[in-house]
């Protein structure tokens, strides 16, 4: 691609949320942009009354702000463009590149309907392709609604897709499309080619569901006289199931995993690895590496899976790489609530404890109650399992009287004292370490359990054994 200062742009529709997909079309855009020292813009396509709303705009921008996405310039929207858009239509139409199409919905309903009886694929039939003007004057002096229809020229038209290789489209494949509805309003392929022209888009980066219209839009590019900006079409997004990502597969707006406690960056990392990778065995990269490495040429053709444990696996990742006071810097951002009464010092112990554990900040918050909070239960399958009979009982409490003559509290006192215990009753020290997890947290399963007893203190330990050895077993 050329490195001269590219421009790219991202244009979503606000009809939804910032989706998975479309936000890996903004940071593979984002990226290459950085990588280049080019600009990134943003173009909001809200011409679709109906559907566009204020609350999505606000939601994409915010969610690409929440990205750490960037953009250059003032964003540009689609709906204030009109009048640009009305004065290209009538160049078109002077200049004989267009030209007016008076056929009535019925009559073009017809049409296809005898195609389909044909058995073959629908083509308008250039009925008013060349009508005379005197013919033309008299349909608009009479009032007759009417379409506009870009002249699709013979022959073919090519272009280098920097990941799908050349492509060529017989141009008989593709009628006299209509670049203007009846009502004056400007469709799709001709506003997209303008604005991109206009904004000095030098190239183009999107889904590869876009490759059916590009052919169309170089077409009113060439008509203009514009300069065609290069292209380069991005692998559909697919869910385990190999369909095309969608909600059926769960969380797929970015809005949703920023909810779930999700870092931005960790997001912004895996959506890189969706139909991209560096050519090296790296997988944890900062936005900054990413920028280094990022390469449209090391796209791959094929669809990328959405793998919901491979987020979680990146995301855990990211979290280990940053101090406690860090991740309790997000966790406050994310719930500025959590814990404000706790001791500071406590809770930055319990984090580094647990951070090698959780996979996003909401893990962090799900899993570290324990450590704030006396267990209100038991889990029930641990408890059948590991808190089976009363014998369990007769060694907590002789776990529990020994902790109460430990003088130091410390994991190495700690853990001398059960496993001599274990060792004066002739069994494994897991005997004693499983319940005693249990009685402390509620769970099965957990950090160290002598890292944890330490980090509760002797008092709230003793405490929680002896409520379990009330309750225990189910």
């Amino acid at each position: 691609m050329n490195l001269k200062k590219p421009r790219v742009r991202f244009a979503p529709s606000p009809t939804g949320q910032l989706h998975l997909g479309g936000a890996r079309t903004a940071l593979f855009n984002w990226l290459y942009a950085r990588k280049h020292c080019g600009k990134f813009l943003l173009r909001i396509e809200d011409t679709d009354k109906l559907r566009s709303k204020q609350e999505f705009t606000n939601q994409i921008c915010e969610s690409l702000r929440w990205l750490g996405l960037d953009w250059d310039e003032d964003i540009v929207f689609q709906s204030t463009r009109n009048e640009l858009y009305n004065s290209v239509i009538e160049k078109l139409m002077k200049n004989g590149k267009a030209y007016r199409c008076f056929c009535s919905k019925e009559r073009l309903a017809e049409e296809r309907k005898q195609a389909e009886i044909a058995g073959s694929g629908y083509f308008y039939s250039g009925a008013c392709r060349n009508l005379d003007e005197k013919v033309v004057q008299k349909n608009l002096k009479n009032g007759n609604s009417f379409s506009v229809r870009i002249y699709v020229p013979e022959g073919y038209t090519e272009f280098d897709d920097k990941i799908y290789g050349n492509i060529r489209v017989n141009n008989k494949e593709i009628d006299d499309f209509i670049i203007a509805r009846t009502d004056g309003s400007p469709v799709y392929n001709l506003v997209v080619a303008v604005d991109d022209n206009d904004m000095g888009i030098t190239h183009v980066i999107r889904g590869e569901d876009h490759i059916s219209n590009t052919a169309k839009q170089i077409m009113v590019y060439k008509a203009l006289n514009y300069p065609i900006p290069e292209f380069a079409h991005l692998p559909m997004i697919l869910g385990p199931d190999k369909k095309r990502l969608s909600k059926r597969h769960g969380a797929t707006g970015v809005q949703e995993y920023k909810d779930q406690g999700y870092l931005s960056d960790a997001l912004v990392n895996y959506l890189a690895l969706l139909g991209w990778n560096p050519g090296t065995e790296q997988e944890i990269f900062s936005p900054d590496e990413l920028i280094e490495q990022f390469s449209i040429g090391r796209v791959q053709k094929k669809s990328a899976v959405f793998d919901e444990k491979k987020l979680q696996w990146v995301s855990g990742q990211h979290i280990i790489k940053k101090s406690a006071n860090e991740i309790l810097d997000n966790i406050l951002t994310y719930d500025p609530n959590w814990q404000k009464s706790e001791d500071n010092d406590y809770v930055i112990k319990v984090i580094e404890l647990m951070k090698d554990r959780v996979r996003s900040l909401r893990d962090m918050q799900n899993m570290t109650s324990m450590f704030f909070k006396d267990p209100k239960d038991y889990d029930v399958k641990a408890a059948k399992k590991k808190w089976n009979d009363n014998s369990i009982n007769e060694l907590i409490e002789k776990f529990n009287n020994l902790l109460e003559n430990i003088e130091l509290w410390d994991t190495e006192n700690i853990e001398i004292a059960l496993r001599n215990l274990a060792e004066s009753k002739n069994i494994s020290a897991g005997k004693i370490i499983h319940p005693t997890r249990l009685a402390l947290s509620g769970i099965g399963s957990g950090p160290s359990l002598f890292d944890m007893m330490q980090l509760l203190g002797k008092e709230t330990c003793i405490r929680r054994l002896r409520k379990a050895n009330k309750i225990l077993p189910y």
